[in-house]
């Protein structure tokens, strides 16, 4: 009975050798690494936020500008804002009549943060345009969360629909395209007379 019983503990502790051999092996195997770069990185909202100035300048788009087309690009404000004449003030205030209008102010008493109250002046069509470009740059501190829009083609369109709820103000005028013909005729000339400058003059003929 002894030598059966010594076999029987002998199986066994083979087997619990085994097994730990197993698990030590599989272990090393299967040991679970970092990725060199983790999936799914969130993006930093702010890090794209607004847009550069444009090539046009802002009379040039404003001059371009659609009414319809920036109603269209409203839609991304209707959630904070109303337009209609004498609408609520919501998340943000009502925005019926406001180019003109004191910066911060009005607005039937709506809660502006101190950042965009001490901007100062009206809300002019430049203004305007750094505004939608870049809230938060425009007046750093604002309650604003949207982060602005980086096409100014959309906030040309945006801008003139919202002058044309109650504001009406006249556009600033188109600057004339440069005159690149104009431009290139004096260099033109330049070349010309260096080229004659240049050349040998010519034999003068033999008198007779």
């Amino acid at each position: 009975m002894d030598n059966r019983n010594n076999t029987i503990a002998g199986w066994v502790l083979f087997a619990g050798i085994c097994a730990l051999g197993l698990t030590i092996g599989s272990g090393m195997v299967f040991a679970s690494h970092d990725p060199h770069k983790p999936g799914y990185p969130i993006e930093d909202a702010e890090g794209g936020e607004g847009g550069g100035a444009s090539a046009v300048p802002l009379p040039n788009l404003l001059a371009a500008a659609d009414v319809a087309k920036g109603e269209a690009v409203f839609a991304k404000c209707a959630a904070c804002h109303t337009i209609n004449q004498g609408g609520a003030n919501g998340i943000g205030p009502n925005l019926y009549a406001t180019m003109g209008e004191p910066i911060g102010q009005g607005k039937g008493g709506f809660a502006f943060s101190d950042a965009l109250k001490n901007v100062g002046g009206t809300w002019d069509f430049e203004k305007m345009d750094h505004w939608l470009t870049s809230p938060r740059k425009f007046a750093n501190g604002t309650k604003m969360s949207f982060a602005g829009l980086s096409n100014p083609e959309d906030r040309a369109n945006l801008i003139v629909y919202l002058n044309a709820q109650g504001s009406n103000l006249p556009l600033p005028a188109a600057e004339a395209a440069p005159a690149a013909d104009a431009a290139a005729a004096p260099a033109d000339a330049a070349k010309g007379a260096e080229g004659a400058a240049a050349a040998p003059a010519a034999p003068a003929e033999a008198k007779k």
